[in-house]
């Protein structure tokens, strides 16, 4: 069996530690720079765990145990639409059921804002990019250490179909995949908190932001997960990312300083 280059599984490591740095950098950054509230940034790390890893993570297991769920998964268009229109429901009515009725004593400072999708989008990049390498990283020892022929022995059904894939990416891709994942974390951030801005602004009044923050969430997702269903490099499925988020990212700025303008006139 082939082994995982070397570079490879430095490059995981690389990975792994800037996945659980960016929740840390993120919350020194709005705290000591932009004097940002501590409980925001814990705010959106819980609810991105009970919203996605626990609400919509239940809702897909129970989908795709239905005789439906078979036909979603085996379809590209199928399963962007339903994975970009779930992770828009879920992330959305967490941030505004988070604005609306667990921060209303923060909702005094605008930062806040960006603080609560820091914790959403760190908490996030820890689990998708931290975890994830430490599970990469486990199994490229397995698979130059040869352990991984046991293993697969003792795996069946679609289990094994599954990590025969896993150990094909891992052994195959060139090395530099594996660092794409930062770049991708990166953008998600600043697509998490700019959304945030625009729930945010939304419970303070401008209530069709939060119709549009769901419609953001549900097209980029959609677009990603048809991109890579359609085997599109993946270097440019982080490119159009990056536009994608910066585009919103720029859109949301006009809103906070509209946001911050209008709470200035309102102190006169």
């Amino acid at each position: 069996m082939d082994r995982v280059p070397f570079l490879s599984m430095v490059f995981m490591f690389i990975s792994c530690i800037v996945g659980f740095a960016i929740p840390i950098i993120l919350f020194i950054y709005f705290r000591k720079k932009k004097h940002a509230d501590i409980a925001p940034f814990f705010i959106g790390g819980v609810v991105f765990i009970f919203f996605v890893m626990f609400l919509e993570s239940s809702v897909h297991r129970v989908v795709f145990a239905l005789p439906f769920g078979e036909i979603i998964k085996n379809n590209v268009v199928l399963y962007a639409l339903y994975g970009g229109l779930m992770a828009a429901i879920f992330e959305e009515t967490g941030r505004l059921v988070a604005f609306k009725f667990i921060l209303g004593k923060n909702r005094d400072k605008n930062i806040n804002a960006c603080m609560y999708g820091a914790g959403h989008g760190g908490f996030e990049a820890a689990s998708v990019l931290g975890l994830t390498m430490i599970g990469s990283l486990s199994l490229s020892f397995s698979i130059n250490s040869g352990l991984i022929s046991t293993i697969l022995d003792n795996v069946g059904g679609n289990n094994l179909t599954q990590l025969q894939d896993t150990v094909n990416t891992l052994t195959m891709s060139p090395s530099y995949i594996f660092l794409l994942g930062i770049v991708e974390r990166i953008f998600a951030v600043i697509l998490q908190i700019s959304l945030s801005v625009l729930v945010w602004s939304s419970v303070k009044g401008k209530r069709y932001l939060f119709a549009l923050a769901l419609l953001i969430h549900f097209v980029a997702d959609t677009l990603i997960v048809i991109l890579n269903g359609f085997h599109i490099p993946l270097i440019f499925v982080e490119l159009i990312f990056g536009v994608v988020s910066i585009t919103v990212a720029l859109f949301s700025r006009k809103i906070y300083v509209e946001e911050s303008y209008d709470a200035f006139l309102k102190m006169l």
